[in-house]
């Protein structure tokens, strides 16, 4: 039997592993499901239809799996989806996802969310990433793996932020950020590579340079972004060699639907 501290309440549908263990006061719904090894602090609710992966921690007075905040979701039947070994802080907010989109919110796996945070409806997050205290992020945003979001950073809804970028506290992002960028302030602004993150994640220099020369490309040579595109895709051509992260850059450029911060 899971261990369930006797003033949570577990609705007896719910799904536990044997390993599960909820905290005091802690409400879990009917249609929710936790695997095995995860953790519920006192006082979380989670509810709707939430499927929440293996060592998992939550931390107290969040909740989890709530309807959306949209005004056109009518009470359809979505879903939140969490994967393996997050850390959750102290009152954060993940919402289900809304039929506007793909219907399911979604947050991978080895992420560290800190406190306050917010998901809005249908965000998908990827694996390893690490959002500060009080980071919003509004509905429909994707955030791919490695990114770092400041404390209050907010985004804004439907913008993409690429893997490895980085961005700084009390930044406001209404428009996209490339995959290994560093921005900050209020306009966004780009400043440079996370190259100090690149390297602890095992980049290599050549690798490493290779990025900054396309970051270049996209932010110091006064090129529009349609001349970036190409001269990045000329950058794949000349140099075959360290070219699977140009390659990413210009991937995400071409598929940007808000433009990017620039």
């Amino acid at each position: 039997m899971a261990k369930i501290h006797p003033t949570a309440l577990v609705d007896p549908k719910a799904t536990l592993d044997a390993s599960v263990e909820i905290g005091a006061y802690s409400i879990i719904g009917p249609q929710v499901s936790i695997a095995a090894g995860t953790r519920v602090g006192p006082h979380v609710v989670i509810e709707g239809h939430t499927t929440i992966g293996k060592d998992n921690t939550f931390f107290q007075f969040s909740s989890i799996g709530a309807a959306p905040q949209d005004k056109k979701y009518q009470g359809e039947e979505t879903r939140l989806e969490i994967g393996d070994r997050n850390t959750i802080r102290e009152f954060c907010t993940f919402n289900r996802g809304t039929t506007q989109d793909v219907g399911v919110t979604r947050l991978g796996n080895d992420n560290w969310i800190m406190a306050y945070v917010h998901l809005a409806h249908d965000c998908q997050i990827g694996n390893h990433t690490i959002f500060a205290n009080n980071a919003q992020l509004a509905g429909h945003v994707h955030v791919e793996d490695w990114v770092i979001l400041g404390g209050f950073a907010n985004v804004h809804q439907f913008c993409k932020i690429g893997a490895h970028a980085m961005v700084g506290m009390s930044t406001s992002l209404t428009q996209d950020v490339p995959p290994f960028v560093i921005l900050s302030g209020n306009p966004a602004a780009a400043h440079g590579i996370n190259s100090e993150g690149l390297k602890r994640r095992g980049f290599s220099s050549e690798e490493i340079a290779a990025i900054r020369r396309s970051y270049k490309l996209i932010y110091k040579s006064g090129l529009t972004l349609d001349e970036a595109k190409t001269a990045l895709r000329k950058e794949e051509q000349d140099s075959p060699t360290n070219t699977t992260h140009v390659k990413q850059m210009r991937e995400f450029l071409e598929h940007t639907t808000r433009g990017i911060v620039r």
